[in-house]
């Protein structure tokens, strides 16, 4: 059994003893959210690798146990598993828990208002969020993108490489609110603002005289979605 596996195991026990076997409830304890919960639990999301060393050192913190729980009484790989261990249980992709959200690249062009989008390949196509989550917020799945956040403007909110999901439904514009914009053909991921009587976009980034503001009005600058949801590396 390799290490990833392990912290696994100890993850499920620890959840099955001390959180009811509920998600969400060791979710709500750590600050964490339950997706970022499947991910790290899941066997085969980033080759089975995404419980690293540092997210189970951060998990211990946010969790306040001992650290080094995940990795205690770790055994060779031909060591017999754990007694009380139970494997781990994938998700199914029909699971009727998760709703199945296309990674795409955005195809625009300027002062053109509908879209076109290509299939992403990154990490999988697909990203799976709780259909509690979308039933809650009342989106359409159909509705719902995730592309992946380029360049830096957005830091610290949002970096790159960042994959956030874009409710295309939503496209009335609100003051300081993230969405993803057509801006003279390209697509930008940017925070609007209210500034004397006009839309602005703006960067997170404190470099503002790098990434200074942008009016945005007329064809130049169109609205694709709001940006509803994001999944990142940083913790």
């Amino acid at each position: 059994m390799d290490m990833y596996q392990y912290r696994r195991d100890r993850l499920l026990a620890l959840l099955r003893d001390q959180y009811g076997n509920m998600r969400k409830n060791i979710a709500d304890a750590s600050g964490w959210s339950e997706a970022r919960m499947s991910q790290i639990l899941s066997p085969t999301y980033r080759d089975g690798r995404a419980f690293s060393e540092k997210i189970a050192r951060k998990l211990e913190a946010d969790l306040a146990i001992e650290t080094m729980y995940f990795d205690q009484g770790a055994a060779p790989a031909e060591a017999a598993p754990l007694p009380g261990l139970r494997p781990v249980v994938v998700a199914e992709i029909d699971d009727e828990r998760f709703c199945a959200i296309r990674k795409v690249r955005l195809c625009l062009s300027a002062g053109i208002t509908g879209f076109s989008i290509e299939p992403e390949s990154y990490d999988g196509s697909m990203i799976s969020v709780p259909r509690t989550w979308v039933e809650r917020n009342g989106f359409q799945p159909e509705r719902l993108v995730a592309i992946k956040v380029k360049g830096e403007s957005m830091e610290p909110a949002l970096f790159q490489d960042d994959v956030v999901i874009i409710n295309t439904a939503d496209t009335q514009p609100a003051d300081g609110v993230v969405f993803a914009v057509n801006y003279e053909g390209e697509a930008v991921v940017k925070r609007l603002a209210r500034d004397i009587g006009q839309w602005w976009l703006t960067s997170d980034n404190p470099d503002q005289r790098k990434y200074h503001r942008k009016m945005c009005r007329g064809n130049e600058c169109l609205i694709v979605g709001r940006v509803v949801r994001k999944e990142s590396d940083r913790i």
